[in-house]
């Protein structure tokens, strides 16, 4: 079943003990402290965590028009408003040959390529953000961090802090664990050595 954000919202209240919500117009304080974990990036914080295959973007990008670096790097790559965390610059589109001569500073990228393919964790409607892309150890690991969050702000919840806080951990250790594995098949290099 694709992750919605009542689903979120009442997988981190069952985390927490609590009431699950109707809908998300039900008028309790757990709904609103759950409306402001989201309205402050908490599902942009679980993208941070890994390199999720379901919210990875490839893009190739060109020198920025607007910035000139004044020594070092000849030229500056502006970050998309989508990018989470960079997975992977390369100066191929196939990703075969990485390039391991650039910057990464704030907003920007630099090297001295005129073009650049980097695979990075993109935040957009159609990567991260399409909850129906999540898989269902991402969305628990969402879910629990999501309770992580309230917990110490509902009733009795200062005492389940540390048991909420140690699911969380588990549900991001299996999250990047199956994430992993869904990697393809990779063949080893040829070794160096004569035969």
């Amino acid at each position: 079943m694709a992750a919605t954000r009542l689903k979120i919202y009442n997988g981190a209240l069952m985390r927490c003990t609590e009431r699950a919500l109707a809908s998300l117009a039900e008028d309790r304080e757990p709904r609103r402290l759950l409306d402001g974990v989201w309205q402050d990036n908490g599902v942009r914080y679980c993208l941070e965590q890994a390199q999720w295959k379901f919210a990875m973007r490839a893009s190739h990008f060109t020198p920025s028009q607007n910035v000139t670096p004044s020594f070092g790097y000849r030229w500056a790559f502006a970050k998309p408003t989508d990018w989470v965390a960079t997975s992977g610059v390369c100066s191929d589109e196939y990703f075969r040959t990485p390039l391991l001569q650039y910057r990464d500073e704030a907003a920007y990228w630099f090297a001295d390529l005129e073009d650049l393919y980097i695979r990075y964790v993109s935040d957009d409607e159609n990567y991260g953000m399409d909850l129906s892309k999540w898989t269902d150890t991402f969305t628990d690991y969402v879910e629990a961090y999501f309770a992580s969050k309230i917990i110490w702000k509902l009733p009795g919840g200062l005492e389940r802090v540390d048991a909420v806080n140690k699911s969380m951990r588990e549900a991001l250790r299996v999250a990047k664990n199956k994430d992993a594995m869904a990697d393809p098949t990779k063949i080893p290099p040829p070794g160096a050595w004569p035969m």
